[in-house]
């Protein structure tokens, strides 16, 4: 069921044009069910962490209904590879079910052809898991880990965890086996009406014990009703790839009553062990970043003071001619760069990308974005990159105007296409192989259009109609003039060498967010669920005043090593951290995950790059920026004749 759309203010006019699916905070629309209603279970998808492609449901031989519908999608749940369809179980409101059989006519087992047994087992060794939902709530298989606490204490305490979907089947001593029998487990919340009035129910809670039968233990009868085996004594139901193989599909329905509200249904599934981790990591950061800043300010400011009143000493002039210094190199520091089109506009995508990051942050904390809302949160950002690019171009376009660029129309063309078309090139190449594996993770063709369309429709003239404006505007104001002839740059230490810096500069924004960034990568390439928004925005800062903070001290070091040339080497300096993220995605690619097939190496791999790509910009623009205006002030502070 689809609750109304509540975009931001910002996408207000674009969701009249774009049908998308909800984004509730729980708690808005629920479906309130009468005893014996229909609750309809619906199929998501198939995934597995060792291969990274989705498949729909019906591309592996399950019972199929006599129509199947889908459902129509918003862009985020296409992007993400779901294809959500309708199922055969027939479940309804607060009324069990012992055992029936799924699409047996005349009481006769489903047979698997060769081709269908090979491609089943298949799945079921590259370890794919189920997502179905019932009223949009996913189904979840529960774990229950006994952890001893205490070694005298011979309770073991029962840790209960939940694992989302459930696995397709296991193998044990080189054997497949398929989980064909599903014993759903539903939990409903009993709403409290008048006396008068029919109870009503919501679904708070969707559970399934998996279970492998094998053909001969099921008793059926003519009804599509069967029997389960007693006890422990039935054998699973094993898959032979090399032959045809007959089985039952099964499932069984048991209702329970629960106190969990409806507002906070989805708790469960959000559930982490780990939030301690979260605040010993963020108050680790706050101490680091605080300490930090605190030396680097005292240094800086000291120094700077010194600096700027030795320079200032009218009387001391010739002893100040003599030292070496920032001051020297007055005449040159607003030089402009060579490529100033490539660097504006490097500069004006990092700042559409730093309001889109900032906004969709800022509304996910706010609990606009749950994950209860499917691919809410990637279609919001995908329109929020369009959108701001009225900021970017407008960014780029003054200090293109500022470096002394003529030529605003080739200016804003680079801005608008070159970084979402590095982006888009990437994701087309890696779209053509998953398109070949035939997965759901293929953005379809329409889609793709569409993408198209917003980008040359929407983000490409906002870009335009921003750079006419900043390009109009008036240059930043720099507080000295550059001299005609440019001065000779002193030999440089080997500290000074671009690559080091990159190394120096990336430590600090890369230790305060690497624990966060192990939980974006699980959300990511683990199928979990990342909700911590609240954390991430209290990371995003912490990485902003880092960035700013090594990005000043940086071009501090490289003017007071007379070297003037740091527009370039500021930005690609301030975005070190990306490189340590790269590093990252290696070290998790190796010890974490169980990819070894090529095509999934490559997605990951592509991903990846695109990550650190989006990075690099993200950090290097708000590090070239606090340069920026840290040179200017520092500049304006000093008598220059």
């Amino acid at each position: 069921v689809k609750a109304q759309d509540w975009l931001p203010w910002s996408l207000l006019l674009f969701s009249l044009m774009y049908e998308t699916s909800t984004f509730y905070v729980p708690g808005v629309a629920p479906i309130n069910f009468h005893q014996n209603d229909p609750v309809e279970i619906k199929a998501v998808k198939l995934t597995s962490s060792r291969t990274q492609l989705p498949y729909e449901y019906y591309s592996l031989p399950f019972c199929q209904p006599s129509k199947i519908t889908y459902k129509a999608e918003n862009l985020g749940e296409v992007l993400r590879g779901d294809r959500i369809v309708n199922t055969p179980f027939q479940v309804l409101m607060n009324s069990e079910k012992k055992c029936e059989v799924l699409c047996s006519q005349s009481n006769k087992p489903v047979t698997l052809t060769v081709e269908q047994s090979r491609l089943v087992a298949e799945r079921i060794t590259e370890d794919y898991y189920v997502h179905l939902i019932a009223d949009n709530l996913p189904v979840a298989t529960r774990l229950e880990l006994y952890s001893n606490r205490d070694s005298d204490d011979k309770k073991k305490e029962k840790d209960v965890q939940f694992e989302h979907g459930y696995r397709l089947g296991f193998t044990d001593v080189n054997k497949i086996y398929l989980h064909n029998h599903l014993s759903f487990i539903l939990y409903y919340h009993r709403e409290d009406m008048e006396e008068d009035q029919e109870h009503t129910y919501r679904v708070v809670r969707f559970e399934v014990i998996p279970q492998s039968i094998r053909l001969e233990d099921l008793k059926t009868d003519e009804k599509s009703s069967c029997t389960l085996p007693e006890g422990t004594n039935s054998s699973p139901q094993e898959i032979d790839p090399t032959k045809e193989n007959q089985l039952y599909f099964t499932y069984s329905v048991h209702w329970e009553e629960s106190d969990i509200k409806w507002a906070s249904r989805w708790d469960t599934y959000l559930t982490m062990s780990d939030v301690q981790i979260h605040w010993f990591s963020i108050i680790n950061s706050v101490v680091v970043v605080f300490f930090l800043s605190g030396i680097l300010s005292m240094i800086i400011i000291r120094t700077l003071r010194k600096d700027i009143a030795n320079y200032n000493k009218e009387d001391d002039i010739e002893d100040t001619m003599e030292e070496s210094g920032w001051k020297l190199v007055h005449g040159d520091v607003f030089r402009p760069p060579q490529y100033p089109m490539i660097l504006s506009s490097l500069l004006g995508s990092g700042i559409q990308l730093f309001c889109m990051i900032l906004i969709v942050i800022f509304v996910a904390m706010l609990g606009m974005l749950s994950p209860s809302s499917r691919g809410a949160l990637m279609t919001t950002a995908c329109f929020l990159f369009m959108f701001m690019g009225v900021f970017g171009g407008f960014s780029a376009g003054r200090l293109y105007r500022t470096l002394k660029g003529h030529r605003w129309k080739k200016g804003a063309f680079c801005t608008a296409t070159l970084y979402p078309g590095v982006v888009f090139g990437i994701c087309f190449v890696l779209n053509c192989f998953i398109w070949g594996k035939h997965s759901s993770g293929a953005v379809p063709f329409p889609t793709m259009v569409a993408l198209l369309c917003m980008w040359f429709g929407i983000s490409l003239p906002l870009v335009y109609l921003g750079y006419y404006f900043g390009f109009r505007k008036q240059p930043y104001d720099n507080p000295v003039r550059t001299n005609q002839i440019p001065r000779q740059i002193p030999e440089q230490r080997w500290y000074m060498n671009r690559f080091v810096g990159i190394l120096m500069a990336g430590i600090l924004p890369f230790g305060a967010m690497f624990i966060e960034l192990f939980f974006i990568f699980s959300a990511i390439w683990e199928n979990q669920f990342y909700y911590l928004f609240g954390f991430l925005f209290l990371v995003f800062i912490i990485l902003v005043v880092s960035c700013s903070q090594i990005s000043i001290v940086m071009v501090y070091f490289q003017l007071c090593a007379e070297d003037y040339r740091w527009w370039w080497r500021n930005f690609l300096v301030s975005g070190g951290s990306a490189f340590y993220v790269l590093v990252y995605a290696i070290f998790y690619f190796v010890n974490k995950l169980d990819i070894v097939e090529f095509i999934p190496s490559l997605l990951y791999f592509g991903y990846t790059a695109l990550m650190v790509l989006s990075f690099w910009l993200l950090t290097g623009t708000i590090g070239f920026y606090a340069a920026y205006m840290f040179v200017r002030k520092i500049y304006a502070a000093v008598k220059i004749d």
